[in-house]
């Protein structure tokens, strides 16, 4: 397991080659940009499998929603198995009330995600 910090963005690479990333603050037309850089250029090393941990963003504007259906969108094209690990009402209820949470694989727990994909992946 390695841990690689950029920003408010932690990016743990599991045994099995799966991105645990970790994102913190704020995800807004303010300060999406480097957390989508970094999404990016996780994405370019072609991951067998990413979890995007949002469980300390504080803030989800209509910018981070854009960044989770680019990522989502940007994980089936590469066909890479990618969950949200999401629990609090700052990030749940703006996906809910933009109806993208039905289009997004949320869960609760990093544990469940990490199920999640690993499931998708064998």
């Amino acid at each position: 397991m390695t841990e690689h910090t950029t920003g408010r963005v932690t990016t743990t690479e599991l045994d099995d080659g799966l991105l645990l990333v970790h994102v913190s603050g704020s995800l807004d037309a303010a300060s999406h940009r480097p957390v989508a850089a970094e999404l990016n250029a996780l994405f370019e090393r072609r991951p067998p499998s990413m979890v995007l941990d949002l469980r300390e963003v504080d803030f989800m504007g209509s910018a981070g929603i854009a960044l989770l259906i680019n990522a989502k969108h940007r994980a089936g094209r590469l066909g890479t198995p990618f969950a949200v690990v999401a629990d609090s009402r700052s990030v749940l209820r703006p996906l809910q009330i933009s109806q993208v949470d039905g289009a997004l694989p949320v869960h609760p727990t990093v544990d469940a995600a990490v199920a999640a994909v690993r499931l998708v992946s064998t």
